[in-house]
């Protein structure tokens, strides 16, 4: 099963429209979804390395799409 991370910030607008965009296709695609506030998360390298730049979809480790992300991109990538 294909592992999608989402990097987000409790006060980030973004990141919730993202969350909701992209659970339907990730979901369909059987891969799993897991949020990770870079401000809350036990290692403080996340904030540094993904704070001013959420959302951000990560990908079984690796970084896919910062910001924005298309649908049609995600569900082949997961495909």
């Amino acid at each position: 099963m294909r592992k999608v991370e989402l990097m987000v910030r409790a006060s980030c607008g973004s990141c919730a429209r993202v969350a909701e965009q992209i659970a339907p296709v990730v979901e369909k695609c059987g891969a799993s979804l897991s949020f990770v506030d870079v401000d809350a998360a036990a290692d403080p390298e996340l904030a540094m390395e993904y704070g001013d730049r959420v959302p951000v979809v990560v990908i079984d480790g690796e970084e896919f799409a910062c910001w924005e992300v298309d649908n049609d991109d995600l569900a082949a990538e997961l495909s």
